[in-house]
């Protein structure tokens, strides 16, 4: 058994799509996996998503419990938001709790559990004003972001590549913050 528990938490952009190679590498780590996802990820992946919960042995989660529902998910030792879209980027920053995915990193924060994230946008959604001081809000409230040197480096707008997205950062950071 892993002894560790990591907390996958992606939205909707391309490198979502990779999330059952991810856990196989963060498995091959030891790590028990637990994967969530905002609604429109969770569409993106649709066909996906029952091996994915054969795959980790845990429910893949979108939408939050509901009063009286029992929590089906270990304790996490460390958690990864990416792919991190815009919208998910800001709506983290904002606190608010639109979806799952939202309320786990509102509550990571305020609890100060060890949470990385990594943007996934595009060059032309990182000059938004907003972007830049969601990236710092969530930096001063103690959350390991991944963007610029050393994280994530974005691409114009069509140039992306989702098979070049840095995972091997995010997991190596999730890493330092679980020991």
């Amino acid at each position: 058994m892993a002894s560790r528990v990591l907390y996958l938490l992606g939205s909707a952009a391309p490198p979502v799509l990779d999330f059952a190679d991810v856990v196989s590498r963060v498995q091959a780590d030891g790590w028990s996996v637990c994967v969530g996802l905002t609604p429109t990820a969770a569409d993106w992946l649709g066909d996906q998503l029952p091996a994915l919960e054969q795959q980790t042995g845990h429910p893949v989660r979108s939408t939050p419990r509901t009063p009286g529902d029992n929590e089906v998910w270990p304790d996490a030792d460390a958690a990864i938001v990416a792919p991190a879209s815009l919208n998910t980027v800001n709506v983290a920053a904002l606190g608010l709790t639109p979806n799952f995915l939202a309320g786990y990193v509102a509550e990571a924060i305020g609890k100060q559990w060890p949470l990385v994230v990594m943007p996934c946008v595009n060059s032309a959604y990182a000059t938004h004003p907003q972007f830049g001081r969601s990236i710092e809000t969530l930096r001063s409230a103690g959350v390991r972001v991944l963007f610029g040197e050393g994280g994530f480096q974005p691409d114009p707008p069509g140039q992306g590549d989702r098979k070049a997205y840095p995972w091997a950062l995010a997991l190596d950071a999730a890493r330092s913050l679980a020991e």
